[in-house]
């Protein structure tokens, strides 16, 4: 527990912190890589381009600060982060590289007014976080390592089988390379496939599963990016029998099962994880609406399998929106998602459970309609599809 003259001056210092957060955070990604190299491959630079990691780290670092003396409010967002740690595979030694570097980044940008005093207190803060991250996360590395089929660190994989699902998404099935177990996972949660050397660099990058647990398989579903470094290489490069590096699935956006009707809603490659949870449930009886947006049938990803389900499956409905529907192949519904397409999937109760996946732009029209709507709170489950960001990565 920190003492109260250094919560003090945390919850003093934080209004200064929340002004100056993007430049600190600016500050910092450059100190951490020029003194820190060896923490690279952790981060993804396209995120770091686009300014959605130093975003993610300030209100990260804001939130901590601002509830110092009460950190059960950060339950949830910590359990976040020990998963993205996890499945990134953080080691203790690297908190220390992180802590030396956000300090500095501080007093540059604070100058005079980060005294020795203020440095001082939030050394003390950081070493509080470490060392509940830490823990949390060593907690989560001893379960998957004893967990049944499941492993600890990376374990070798090989690409048994590529399936084309639209022109911009592909699934890549792997097997492991020791013919061993593989764990039961939740339906929601994502695997980081691991390149000690692309293009002469270590990348480490989360793909959500896309298929239900309990196969002889772990299958990802890789959109591809016109920039992406790791998803060009999986589509371009890598072929059947090629060997590849993963960690063991993580996530805490995870399906919840009970007899609720179910509503899928999702947007482009958002559509993967909910192919799982759809795989999971299908034979449960649950009312399952499973709704996509594309842009057109060409990049419209497992539409056969969707049907194909709903076929014999009489409790899930598909339903299919189309922005610019080709001729040959017309969606339910033309246009956007708005709140009388989404109403007409709920119940009149509203006791559902709701789940958001998609683009950053789509989802906030989503949640808002929802939320409008009167879906619960807490019955309402999103992710964005740019990755989820954590305190570091």
């Amino acid at each position: 527990m920190l003492d109260t003259a250094t919560v003090q001056i945390i919850k003093a210092t934080v209004p200064a912190l929340q002004i100056y957060a993007n430049d600190i955070t600016s500050h910092f990604y450059p100190l951490l890589f020029a003194q820190h190299p060896e923490v690279l491959p952790f981060f993804n630079q396209t995120n770091q381009d686009k300014g959605t990691q130093p975003k993610a780290l300030a209100n990260a670092v804001i939130a901590y600060g601002a509830n110092i003396d009460e950190l059960g409010n950060l339950s949830d967002a910590v359990s976040k982060i020990v998963q993205k740690h996890t499945a990134l595979g953080i080691l203790p030694q690297q908190y220390d590289a992180v802590g030396s570097c956000l300090l500095q980044a501080i007093k540059a940008v604070l100058g005079d007014a980060a005294t020795d005093e203020v440095i001082d207190a939030w050394a003390k803060a950081y070493g509080q976080l470490a060392n509940i991250l830490i823990a949390a996360e060593e907690s989560v590395y001893t379960a998957n390592e004893q967990k049944p089929g499941s492993w600890r660190g990376e374990r070798e994989f090989i690409l048994v089988k590529r399936v084309n699902e639209s022109s911009l998404i592909t699934s890549f099935y792997f097997q492991p390379f020791d013919n061993q177990g593989l764990p039961d996972f939740e339906a929601g949660q994502f695997i980081t496939i691991v390149f000690d050397d692309l293009d002469g660099v270590a990348m480490r990058r989360n793909y959500s599963l896309s298929d239900a647990a309990g196969k002889d398989y772990l299958r990802i579903s890789v959109k591809r990016e016109p920039n992406g470094i790791v998803s060009s290489h999986l589509h371009n490069n890598i072929q059947l029998g090629d060997k590849v590096k993963l960690r063991a699935p993580s996530g805490d956006f995870i399906l919840r099962k009970n007899a609720k009707p179910l509503v899928l809603l999702t947007g482009g490659v958002g559509i993967t994880p909910a192919i799982s949870m759809l795989n999971t449930e299908a034979e449960s009886g649950r009312d399952i609406r499973f709704i996509h947006a594309a842009i057109n049938s060409e990049v419209h990803a497992f539409k056969q399998h969707v049907d194909e389900l709903a076929a014999v499956n009489s409790n899930i409905k598909p339903l299919y929106i189309y922005s610019q529907p080709e001729a040959q192949c017309q969606p339910h519904v033309t246009g956007f998602i708005d709140a009388t397409i989404i109403e007409a999937q709920l119940p009149a109760d509203r006791d559902v459970e709701f789940y958001l996946l998609g683009p950053v732009g789509f989802m906030k029209v989503a949640l808002a309609i929802a939320t409008s709507l009167g879906v619960p709170a807490n019955q309402i489950h999103y992710e964005f599809f740019g990755p989820a960001e954590s305190l570091t990565a």
